[in-house]
Order: structure tokens, then C-alpha cells, then sequence
């Protein structure tokens, strides 16, 4: 998979996913790719389940955070209405992961999503669709100044 432009640039904010001020969080870094965006991630001791697995909870997050970045990175900011994740296989901790994101339908006020977590031989650990509902203008504005550096 190719590396190209990163897609979330402004990462100084709390966000759990991608933000870089939170101590706890996953700080990705999402890129644009031939399959929409992705990010590489290697869970840690502090992101364990089961003994030696990633949590299913962190799995989530990830889907998640790659969706909406790519519903981003497709042009509009939109919260998450909907997702279901199906568990592929289990997620040693301490193995590089790639999480990837795509709008699979755009239906004005709803965009659809699918997520994949990947492990470094690109098999499909991992998969999600979410349902995103677009923010108002009003929101749209503040947060594109906000996570995005820019001004509507």
C-alpha cells in the first residue's frame, strides 16, 4: 500500500485517536493510500484485554477513528451514528498493525464507511461499517478551524 499526503495534520488536541495532547491516546496518523487512508498502529501492554490481546475496545477505536477520517478526508466533518465491528481474529499486543478507512456511499446527510485492521501480512483481523451523520454548517465551521487548520 502506497503512502501519500497525511490527512489529519492538526493533531494539537485531546482526541483519543489522533489527537497528540492526550498521554493515553493513540496518536494516529492518518495518510491518503490507492484503498482511501490508513494509519500504522502497534498496540502496547497498556491496551491489552485479554492477557497478551488487544482489547476489543481499542480495536474499535481504531475502525472508528479510520472511518471518520476518511468521511474527512472525502470533504465533510460528521459524528458517528452507527457501527458494528466484526472480530476477526485475535490482536496480539506488540504486533504493527494498519488500520485502514473508506467512504463506501455518500448519501447527503449520511455517509457510509468501512474500516479494516490489517496485520503486517494483510490479513483481515478486523472489520467495520459505520453510518456518519454530517454536522450542522455552524459545526462544520468550527470544527474545520479547529481540527483541520482552516477557516470556512
Amino acid at each position: 500500500m502506497s503512502q501519500g499526503e497525511r490527512v489529519n495534520t492538526a493533531t494539537d488536541h485531546g482526541c483519543f485517536g489522533c489527537g497528540e495532547q492526550n498521554a493515553i491516546g493513540l496518536k494516529l496518523r492518518f495518510h491518503r493510500t490507492d484503498e482511501g487512508i490508513a494509519a500504522s498502529f502497534t498496540p502496547a501492554e497498556q491496551h491489552e484485554g485479554y492477557t497478551h490481546l488487544t482489547h476489543g475496545g481499542i480495536i474499535a477505536t481504531l475502525l472508528d477513528e479510520a472511518m471518520s477520517w476518511a468521511v474527512i478526508d472525502a470533504g465533510t466533518l460528521a459524528v458517528t451514528a452507527r457501527m458494528e465491528v466484526e472480530y476477526r481474529r485475535p490482536v496480539p499486543i506488540g504486533q504493527p498493525l494498519t488500520v485502514v478507512g473508506r467512504v463506501e456511499r455518500d448519501r447527503g446527510r449520511v455517509v457510509q464507511a468501512r474500516g479494516e485492521l490489517r496485520a503486517p501480512d494483510g490479513e483481515l483481523l478486523a472489520a467495520a461499517h459505520g453510518r456518519f451523520m454530517r454536522v450542522s454548517p455552524e459545526q462544520q465551521a468550527e470544527w474545520s478551524e479547529r481540527y483541520l487548520g482552516e477557516r470556512e
